[in-house]
Formats: structure tokens, sequence, C-alpha cells
């Protein structure tokens, strides 16, 4: 076993751009510039204070618990379950599985928006009703199409990520750079006050949350450290090159569209599509027909991105069935080896989600920033799950060997931890305090939405882990993690999951 096990280590062979490039997909986040472009100039600021202050605490620490002995095919469940045990563990994979529950609801808006704009349908965007039905048939559709297997979706995730984020990013970033050359009016004020936000404004503060979103899940691509040349030199490289450029293309990316379209007009699920709209017909007014080409491939590329996550989160559901912490039948596949029960609970979640988000907060802005924040909080809850398990790793079992360290010994480590957990904190309890985006009559259906949401999402696997039955499993089996070679790097980092899924006979459905 030591020896096998010493095999697959010497198998580290991932250059720095290699292991670069398994993160990279992050850094082109589309559908959240008119969101960031809210916060108007302030934008550079939290984009700066997230991927300083929290993005690099959360690489950093994450790579030194997947160096742990015995930890290497871990991840979150894996890392929270041996430091804070494993009712604990379970919580934060559920956790980083649930987010994404929400998480459809907002990708699904902006698929949405770009196709009201294509079919000039704008009920599509703004009738509650119609919105939730287009909502059911995207979404059922896109998981229906997963379950022939994920070797389709990989390549449907790579052509999305080409035709729907890296080249419209690109025109976009080409249209607004000849816009502002040109010396033509901007929408925001630029002075050294619009950049630093008033911290005495709580309203102003919020929009800060979907920045976070932006950085979340990059502990994904830590796990694959053991696989990295030279660690210690290329890994925090690696993860600063990262936030430099995903700092400077989000900057670009929501200062394009704040700067072209005024605040009182933004729509947050067609605001880049109004940009396109903007940009192109400010240059040439014949060109109605490209924007729509390109709301086209916007909406492709979305539909590419929910594909992939429909299996990828759930993978790690998968490996607590496999623990025993799930009822078994969550532990069987189709014989195409995608896992059919928990794809189909995965749905009617998103289901009820869509409904009370739409219906709850009327289908406008007001759902878009409700299911956003609810996103954040529940992935939120997870991180301090993770900051909390390295704390006890570094006071409690510092014995434990590991190949890589967070930099400044054990007083390093609990300043770059520590500030990574307080941010998380004032990131969750910032969530709660209504935008200044939304109307003030909204304010209270925001707040009530999103708490009612988020205490029964907290409280709901603890009541599963309580009663789970490890005997209900007439076997227990470890989760295999993924290597880095079996990661499509252009699905974003956070939907991946970290786990294979096992396809056993015992365990496959038959028709």
């Amino acid at each position: 076993m030591k020896r096998e096990r010493s095999v697959s280590m010497n198998q580290k062979k991932l250059s720095l751009f290699g292991f670069f490039a398994l993160t990279a997909s992050m850094v082109l986040t589309v559908y959240e510039y008119p969101t960031f472009a809210t916060s108007k100039l302030h934008l550079v600021f939290f984009l700066l204070l997230g991927g300083i202050l929290w993005f690099l605490p959360v690489a950093l620490c994450a790579a030194e618990m997947s160096t742990v002995e015995g930890w290497q095919n871990g991840g979150i469940f894996s890392w929270v379950s041996q430091t804070l045990g494993e009712r604990f563990g379970f919580a934060a994979i559920f956790f980083q599985w649930f987010q994404i529950t929400v998480g459809f609801v907002t990708m699904i808006y902006f698929i949405l928006g770009a196709l009201s704009y294509v079919l000039n349908f704008q009920a599509l965007n703004t009738d509650p009703l119609l919105k939730y039905i287009g909502l059911l048939v995207i979404f059922w559709g896109l998981t229906f199409s997963q379950l022939g297997g994920t070797q389709r979706t990989a390549k449907i995730a790579k052509a999305g990520f080409v035709v729907g984020i890296l080249i419209p990013s690109v025109i976009l970033f080409g249209l607004a750079a000849a816009y502002f050359i040109g010396g033509n009016p901007i929408e925001i004020a630029i002075s050294k006050k619009a950049f630093i936000p008033d911290f005495s404004q709580l309203s102003t503060l919020v929009v800060f949350v979907s920045f976070i979103l932006a950085y979340m899940g990059v502990e994904a691509s830590a796990s694959h450290i053991n696989e990295l040349e030279n660690p210690k030199r290329n890994y925090p490289l690696a993860m600063i090159l990262l936030v430099i450029l995903a700092i400077a293309l989000d900057a670009i990316g929501g200062f394009s569209v704040a700067a072209v379209i005024p605040q009182k007009e933004l729509s947050l699920s067609a605001g880049v599509i109004q940009t396109f709209q903007s940009l192109i017909l400010h240059f040439n007014s014949h060109l109605g027909w490209l924007v729509k080409v390109i709301a086209l491939m916007i909406a492709f590329g979305v539909m590419g991105e929910v594909s992939s996550w429909v299996v990828g989160p759930s993978r790690g559901m998968f490996a607590a069935a496999q623990r025993g912490l799930l009822p078994n039948f969550l532990r069987k596949t189709n014989t195409h080896g995608v896992p059919v029960p928990l794809i189909m609970i995965q749905g009617v979640i998103v289901t009820i989600w869509g409904a009370v988000l739409t219906f709850g907060g009327g289908g406008n802005n007001l759902s878009f920033l409700v299911a956003i924040s609810l996103t954040v909080v529940i992935y939120l809850v997870g991180y301090l799950l993770f900051f909390i398990g390295y704390f006890v790793l570094v006071y409690k079992k510092q014995e434990l060997k590991r190949t890589y360290n967070v930099p400044g010994k054990k007083i390093g480590k609990t300043i770059i931890a520590g500030v990574g957990l307080l941010l998380s904190v004032f990131a969750l309890l910032i969530s709660f305090v209504p935008p200044a985006s939304i109307a003030k009559n909204e304010d209270r259906t925001y707040q009530v939405i999103l708490l009612i949401s988020f205490v029964i999402t907290v409280v709901l696997p603890f009541i599963i882990y309580e009663l789970h039955d490890k005997h209900g499993h007439t076997t227990i089996e470890e989760p295999v993690h993924m290597k880095a070679g079996d990661v499509n790097g252009a699905i974003y980092p956070a939907a991946r999951g970290e786990h294979q899924i096992v396809q056993k006979e015992e365990h496959t459905l038959k028709h």
C-alpha cells in the first residue's frame, strides 16, 4: 500500500501553467458583470478586498489541508470530517452541493434574460409565471440531457466556454476599450471618493457578497497540489497569477457594464446583453442582428455551464452516500454512471427554489439578488466550517505530517486563516442587509425570503445526519478523489465536484 502511494505521489508532473489552466475558467464570470456593475467604481475595491483577503487565504489553507498525510483524497468533506467530526464534514459537503440548487436559478434567469432579448419577448424576463415556466423547461431539459453520461457534457462545456464566455468577453473588452478611447460619455463618476465605499452605508456594502461568489470553488483545485511540480513555489505563484487575472478581467467587465448602462435601467439578468446592444449600436446602428447573435452565444455558454453543474456538485453527495451517510438508494447510477436518484432529488429542490424566488421576489432584480445572496450564504457556512477545521489542524493536530505549509509558521497561519474567517463572517452577516439597488418597499421581502431559506438550509444537513442509518448499507466505501487528468478545465471549479462517481454492478439501475 505504502509503495503504491509513493508511486502515485511521484506522478506529480503538473506544470505551473497546467495547474493554472485547471482553475483559469474562474477568471471569466460574464453573467456576474451586471451585479458587479451595481457597485459602480467600488467594484475594483471589492475585487481587491475579496481576492487578497478571502480568495488567497482559502487557496493557501486548502492546499495545506490537501497535503496532510492520509488526507490526499479528501476534499472539504474529508478535511472537515478529520478536524471537526463526520457530522460537520457532511454539513460542509452538503452546503457545497446545496448552494448550487439555488445557483441554477440565477444562471437560468440569465439565460432567460438573453432569450427575451433575442425573441423580443420581454415578458419572459419580467412576468413571474412565464419566467418560472421558462426556468422549468430549460432546467429539466438540460437535466434530462445529462442522463446519457457525462462524455457529452465535457464537449458541451468546452464549446459553451469558448463560444459563450471566451469570445463574448473578448468582444466586450474590445468594444468597451474603443468606446472609452473615443472619449464617449460614461455613466459613473470616477474619483477617489467613488473608489472607496462608504462603510457607514451598509446597503452599499452588501454587493460585496457577489464578489465573494466570483472566487468560490478555488478549494477544488487545491486538492491537485499533490500532482504539482515544486508546489512550495508554484502553488502560491499560480494562485497569485489567478487572483491578479480575476481582478483585472472582472474589473474591466463590471466597469464596461457600469459605464455604458445607467444604473436605473440596469437589469441584472440581461445587463450584459444591454451593454452589447448599447456599444454595438453606438458604433453602427445597423448591427442589431449582431447583438442577437451574441445574446444567443452567451445563452448557449451559460446552458453549457448549467449542464456541467447538473452532475458535478452531486458527486459530493454521492461520496456521502458511499460513506453510509445517506440512504443506500442514493448510490444508484444508471448504465452510463449517472447518479439518477440524486439528480432527480436535486431537480425537485431546484423546482421549489425557482418557485420561491420567482414568485416571492416578483421575478425581477429582487429575485436575482436574493438568489445570489442565498447561494453565497449557504456556501459561506461551508467555508466557516473549513476555516474552523483549519484552526483545529494548526493548533490540535500540528504533529500530522504535510508536504505544504501556509507561510509564516503558526503566527502566519493564524493571521491568514483568521482574515479569511473574519471576511467570511462579515460577508455572511452583510448578506442580510437589503442592497441599495432594490426599492425600499422590497427590503422586507428580501430579508424574509433570505432568512427563512437560510435557516432551513443550515439545519437540514444536521437533521439528515441524525436520521441516517449506516446499517442500511451492506458496504461502506472510501470515496475516490478526482485526479487532475480527469478535470475539465472549461468547467467552473465549484461545478466540478471533487469525487469520482463509482459505478458498481449492485448499484446499477436496471431498465
